[in-house]
Order: structure tokens, then sequence, then C-alpha cells
């Protein structure tokens, strides 16, 4: 009935991985991935589940012992112990020990050290809430009990298990510290994360509010005219019904309202047209009422009498219904042009067949009908419907309250999905709904929204919130319009990302301790995340204080060199800065040989392959970044079809070689020339700049910028056949590492809410400052605490202990840091 539903799935694991006696099963599908299972009947099920798809693992090495009362299975890092016994698994006769931290896990046991996962939905919520539990743990390991997950059967559908009660079927995961390996082989266990579509990436738009088609057009050209680029347009769920005439509240349709869309086709085109992709909101629940336009062929296939305008119910565990479902609601609109659907899923947890959850069921099905031509990539935009849902990218966060609270706990709950293998988390950028909207609030929301997963606005329908960047005031829309270029050229470096999350299970936001998992900070830093390969971001998501005008966030960086993304500012890793910041100033660094691909701010990027890339590399170390390209569209990739470009930065202390190699694939898909533009970042002017193509010299625009420290390489034209070197020879210590702390403090002056006089005094001993800020004690009972604090932290620089987050309790700190100084 479905054959979109029939998957390859490998979900019978290899003979020589079993051990099994009587009602016991143990596979090793890792050396830290075991599954337990416990079948008084001694069937088994090797069927997919909602969860668990693929368990033909390669075999890996183990030893294992079985006598009349013991079974001991040994594998690299894992010893198992069972002891036979009547009653079967229990914390007598089940034990496993981690021999990386030498940690034993008995059956039954509670992991109160697990580093959380995430949840449904952040629906309502105003500020932080509790997350489920993840894949990984400070002790090592992580249990999922997958026995009450349904079945898939043959044909693709869902069922009950014919299990006896009593029956377990668990997955012990016991990677120790190695967290990313294990997220790796959950998804390979679990189904690999697909590639999003190109235009994902760039920036949506989207708010609950009863548009008339030329009204939200007309938006969409405000935004095009103010160099606003954009990619999606989401219209929410007034493009339907809402005044039915019937018993149905309006809150489900799939008919055009035609008040509002006397044209949808045009509509859709004139969308397309500009570059846009578009979904439309659905709320299934309430089932198809008579004033459907699909009404009657959906009754007729119901076995319903069309005209005895009965309702038909909402039943997505019926397969006829959902045949119908699809065929008649959704492949018209499809059709028409509708990219993709907003699966807008609140009503419950309960289907016809128990333990089914419609959420789950929904995303499913929705993500697999959408490439029933075995062309079109799928997508969708839904809830999170528990372990598994990677496979179904994007996840809608739900209707959030518009208050700092909120914004301050989304970077931590978007990176830790990454210990779910959840990626992809999609906000409604400035909250939803509530609060006091603030031009700070939104603007840092928005800030935020670059450097997350998707970047969506969205808010309710109340006229007094507001999310177009020009509805503030005149700084709002500057910092806020750049901040939405940025993410527009941002698209093919998160591309990229997407891609590493497909081919090698690497999430494009991750918590610090994944990459880091042996540094104690790494786990103190709740906020801050790894964004992609190259750089970590750390938000602010607090307000400025009144008196210094500025923003304050404590950050963490490891080992090694780090440079402000946009700044270039020198950071020494392997310790703790109080970061300060005006409303323009987002917190990102850039790690030491990064390599970040940049296309041009506005343009069509996120669906077109672009002409023009900006390359950007900091000096350092030895890097390499491997772009990655495609159609943007189609599931041609997964038959090979993409583009890779490598770029190589080569580092010693007087010179770097950076290397773009000929492009390797299918070449078809780019232009046969590119132009290239090279920012080498915060190097000392050079002494000599070679470029050659293909071994021969050529002549291209150079310019050094002695103030930025900036050598910048315009205009070179690369084919993709040919390869590019640029070598750069410098003074030794040819990485710029320059103390900035004067300019900084002079920079805060500026900005701090401070008598003009006191600011002349301080500028007028600024070196004095310098070498000794106790001098601020002369001047204390004349500028406030966050001043002090402020000048004190920024002249401290890196620090070895985590800095206090609360202002207050750091001030007692630093005063005691000024006494000793002075």
């Amino acid at each position: 009935m479905f054959e979109f539903l029939k998957i390859n799935f490998e979900s019978k694991a290899n003979a020589d991985a079993i051990i099994q006696n009587g009602p016991v099963r143990f596979t090793v599908l890792t050396p830290n991935l075991i599954r337990l299972e416990y079948d008084l009947s001694c069937t088994f099920e090797d069927r997919p589940t909602q969860v668990i798809w693929h368990r033909q693992f390669p075999t890996p090495k183990f030893n294992k012992t079985v006598d009349e009362s013991t079974i001991l299975i040994e594998t690299s890092d894992l010893v198992i112990r069972y002891e036979i016994n009547e009653f079967g698994f229990h914390a007598d006769f089940l034990q496993i020990t981690l021999k990386e931290n030498q940690q034993t896990w008995f059956y039954g046991q509670e992991n109160n050290t697990n580093l959380k996962g995430t949840v449904r939905t952040l629906d309502r919520v105003n500020g932080a809430i509790p997350l489920n539990p993840g894949l990984i743990s400070r002790s090592g390991w992580a249990l999922v009990d997958d026995s009450n997950s349904l079945v898939i059967n043959r044909e693709g559908w869902i069922e009950c298990r014919s299990s006896p009660p009593g029956t377990k079927d668990l997955y012990f995961l016991g990677y120790g510290s190695n967290f990313t390996q294990c997220i790796i082989d959950f998804q390979k266990l679990s189904g690999r994360v697909p590639i999003l579509p190109r235009f994902a990436l760039g920036n949506w738009w989207s708010r609950y509010w009863a548009y008339h088609q030329d009204e939200l057009l007309e938006l969409m050209y405000d935004f095009k005219e103010r160099d606003i680029p954009l990619s999606v347009c989401i219209v929410d769920m007034d493009w339907h019904i809402v005044d039915t005439g019937n018993e149905s509240s309006g809150w489900t349709g799939y008919s055009w309202n035609p008040e509002l869309f006397p044209d949808p086709e045009s509509f859709i085109k004139e969308l397309h047209q500009m570059g846009l992709k578009t979904a439309l909101n659905l709320h299934p629940a309430l089932g198809v009422y008579p004033h459907e336009t699909g009404y009657e062929e959906m009754a007729r296939r119901m076995g319903i009498d069309p005209k005895s305008q009965e309702s038909i119910p909402f039943d997505i565990a019926d397969p006829e219904f959902t045949k119908a479902y699809f065929e008649v609601l959704h492949y018209p609109l499809e059709d028409m042009g509708v990219d993709f659907w907003w699966l807008d899923w609140q009503q419950g947890t309960q289907t016809a067949i128990q333990g089914l959850d419609p959420l789950f069921w929904l995303n499913h099905l929705h993500f697999f009908n959408r490439a029933r031509d075995g062309a079109t990539r799928p997508f969708i935009f839904s809830r999170w419907g528990g372990l598994g849902s990677q496979r179904y990218p994007i996840g809608f966060s739900g209707d959030t309250y518009v208050t700092w609270d909120t914004l301050q706990f989304q970077p931590y709950f978007t990176a830790t999905a990454a210990n779910v293998g959840y990626g992809w988390w999609s906000h409604d950028i400035g909250g939803h709904m509530g609060g006091v909207e603030e031009p700070e609030l939104f603007t840092r929301w928005v800030q935020y929204g670059v450097f997350s997963p998707i970047f969506r606005m969205h808010c309710t329908n109340n006229p007094y919130h507001e999310r177009r960047p020009w509805g503030y005031d005149a700084e709002t829309e500057r910092i806020t319009t750049q901040a939405m270029q940025l993410r527009h050229a941002l698209i093919p470096y998160l591309y990229t990302a997407a891609w590493k999350n497909y081919k090698e299970g690497i999430l494009p936001i991750r918590p610090m301790y994944h990459p880091y998992p042996h540094d104690e900070s790494a786990y103190q830093c709740p906020n801050q995340y790894t964004f992609g390969s190259e750089l970590i971001a750390a938000p602010f998501t607090t307000p400025r204080d009144e008196d210094t005008r500025l923003s304050r966030n404590i950050v963490w960086l490891p080992e090694g060199d780090w440079f402000d993304f946009f700044t270039d500012e020198y950071f020494s890793g392997g310790g703790w800065y109080a970061v300060y910041g005006d409303l323009h100033r987002i917190p990102v660094f850039a790690k030491a040989g990064a390599i970040i691909p940049l296309c041009p701010s506005l343009g069509r990027a996120s669906i077109e392959l672009p002409d023009t890339l900006t390359i950007n590399i900091f000096p350092g170390a030895d890097n390499n970044f491997t772009l990655y390209e495609d159609d943007g569209e189609t599931l041609a990739y997964q038959d090979g079809k993409y583009a890779l470009t490598n770029f190589m930065l080569q580092w010693e202390d007087n010179e770097s070689v950076f290397t773009i190699d000929p492009v390797i694939g299918e070449k078809d898909l780019l232009s046969s020339n590119r132009i290239f533009k090279l920012i080498f970042h915060a190097i000392k002017a050079p002494d000599n700049i070679q470029v050659r193509i293909n071994g021969k010299d050529i002549e291209i625009s150079k310019n050094y910028n002695y103030e930025t420290e900036q050598l910048i390489l315009s205009d070179i034209v690369l084919s993709v056949d040919e390869q590019l070197k640029v070598g750069i020879r410098g003074p030794n210590r040819f990485c710029s590492k320059g103390n900035r702390k004067k300019e900084s403090i002079l920079n805060m002056l500026k900005t701090f809410k401070m008598n003009s006089y006191i600011k002349q005094a301080l500028d007028f001993r600024i070196d004095q400052l310098i070498n000794n800020p106790g001098i601020l004690l002369e001047f204390a009972d004349r500028m406030s605490d966050s001043h002090i604090l402020a000048l004190v932290e920024t002249w401290l620089g890196r620090q070895d202990e985590k800095i206090i987050s609360d202002p207050e309790e750091a001030l007692q700190k630093i005063i005691n840091t000024l006494y000793h100084s002075k």
C-alpha cells in the first residue's frame, strides 16, 4: 500500500555477534554497545522498532565464556557478566564494567550523572525546564530501554510486539568519555541524519497572522528592498478556512481561505520566483469536515456517505485513512507548489494502536512520503517525537515566552540535544508570546539565531509583537540586518556541517564536553557550544548593565590559540574570560588555523551555488576544510553526486601556504570558473607573497591593512580543475597575538555611563592603569561596582579558575585583587 515506507532496514544482527542462553540473548554491536534481551518465549525480536533500525554492525572482536552458571563477555572496553538464573535480569545477576573508569553498572541502577538530552516541546515555557535523559553521562554509561517500542513490519507499517509480558529489550551504551563516538554509533543504530535542503539554512520568516496574499508578498519585497535575505516564507494556519460554519473550530484545515488567498497558485509561484520556499501550517487532529474541498472524496474513501455531512475522524493509525489523507488532502497542495509541511501537532500522545504516539508517526509518514518520487529530498518541520527523531529533521521547539530567561535557556537546550543525536532544533527567534518586547532582547535573540541550527523568526498574532528588523529603531534594524546577512553568508559553512552530520555523525552544534571530555571546565559552560568544525559560539543572552551599557558573558576557551571571529583579537586558550560587548558584539571564536567559507551576504545562495566565495583563514595551526556542495534539493547526493573542494593551511612560525585543490566529484554542479577572495586574519605584515595557479605565478589584487592586520587577496579566478597555492612569508612569530587590553579599556570608557571628567582622568592614566589596576581604588567612590568589575576583568584577561557568573559575587573577588595589586 505504501511503497515509500519500504525502507532498507538492516535490523538483524550478525549471527556471530549473538550469545544466547535460553531466554537471555546478548548482542555485541560494538565494543561499547551491547543489546540485552530477556524473552521467556525465546523468540526474540529482530524487526526494526520505532527507535532501532540497523543492528547489522560489523562484528567486533570479543571473548566469551559460557558455562552452566555464568555468561562472561569481554570486549576491548567492557566486561559483561551474567549469572544464569530462573528470574532473568536482576542487579544480583547482571553487571557490566567499563574498563576506562572501572565503573560497574548493575541492572536497574539509576544514573545520577546523565548529561541530559532534549524534550518534546518548549510550548508555554518561560525560562528553563528539566530535560529527558541523554545517551551519555559522567559515569560513562547510559541505557536505552526499547522494550515498549513498537515494531515496523515488512510493509513498513507499525504494529505491536508479540512478546510475552516481562520481556526486556535494552541497549547498554558504555562509551566512557568518548561521547562523540557514542552519538555516532547511536545514529548508525537508529538511523542517520539526512542532509537538509540547502534552503533550510538561510533566514526564515514566519508569523501567526491573517495575512492577505498581497500583504505577505509585499512584506517579502520589503525584506528584499532592505537587503535582508530570506530563504523561506512560512504561512501559518490562516492560509486555510478558519470560520467553518460547522462544528469544526477551524484549527484543522486543508482548503485555502479564498478571502485571504484568492489565487494561491500565483502566490506560491511568486514566492518561488523570489527565490523563497514555502510551507503551510498543519493541525490535523480534528479530522475532515464538510467545508473542506476534499471532503466528498475523503468521505467516499472512508465509507461515509458525503450527503450525511458527517465529520471524518483523524486516524493516522489506519492505513486507509492515511492513504486518503495524503492523496486527497496533501498531494493537490504539493502539486500547487507547497515545498514542505509544518506539522504543528499539540493534541496528545494516543492513537488507535496502543503505544503509538501520533507525533512520531506523523513525522515518520510525512518525511518519507515527501520523497515518494525517489528524487525529492524529504524535509519536515515538527516537534521532537522521541529517540530516533534525528531521522526526520527539523525540530520545531514550540511556543515560548518573550523573556530573557527563555533566551538564556535556548543555547544550552539546543546544544544538549546533541546528547541524543538531535542537531537541528528551530526556535521562534524573538520568542512567541507574552513578555515584554524590547529592542535589545530582539537583537540578542537574532544574534543567537545566526549561530543556531535554523534561523526562523516567529511570533503569535498579538499586534504588539514585532519581528520585522525595521519595526523597532534604526540601531536595531542596522544590527539585525547585518546579522541576517551574515547568516545568509554562512550557508556554505553550515551546509558542509550538515554533510558532516550525515557522513560522519558529527553534529553541527555540540556541548563543549563532546570534543573536550577530559577537561572539567567543559562541563561548566552550558551556554557556549561548538558551531561547526571551526568555531565556538557564546552569544550574549542577558541584558546590558545600566552603568557599563555592556553585556557580560563568562567564556571558557580550550587549550590552544583562539581569535575573535569578528575583530581578530587573540585569546590564549586553557582558561576563562569575562567577555564584554556592546549591542553589536557576538562572542564567537575561531580556532587556530580555522578556515571558514562565506558566500555573498545577498543573492540566491540558499537555492543556488554561489560563483563567488570569501575564504576566511585564521593563523596558528595546520588545518584542512573540505567544502561540500550538491544540488541542494534532491537525493542525488546519496548516489555520490556532489562536489568537494579542499582547502588546506600549512602553518609555520614565519610562513604559511594556503592551497585550494581542484574540485573532486560532480564538477558540473558548479560554474566552470569561480572568483575567490582570501582574507588572512591576524597576521603581521608579510615580506613576500607568492600566488600560483597550477604552478605558474599570477598577479592578483593584494592589500595588507596595518590597522586590522589582515591580508586580503581579491579577484582570484579559479576553474574547477585548477589548483591555487598562496605562499606567504613574514617575520618570525608571524601570527599576531597583540595585547589589546588598552584598546579594549578605552573602548569601554566610551561606552560607560560615567562622569566625563572621570573618563578623562582614567584615559590620562591609562598606561599606569594597564600596569597597576589598583589605581581604580582612587576612583572607586565615583564609579559604579559594574564599572570596576568590567575594567578589572578585562585587565585580568585569561583566568585559570572559572570566573564567578554573578556580578556581585565576582566584584568581591575583584576588590581583593585590586588591593593586592595596589
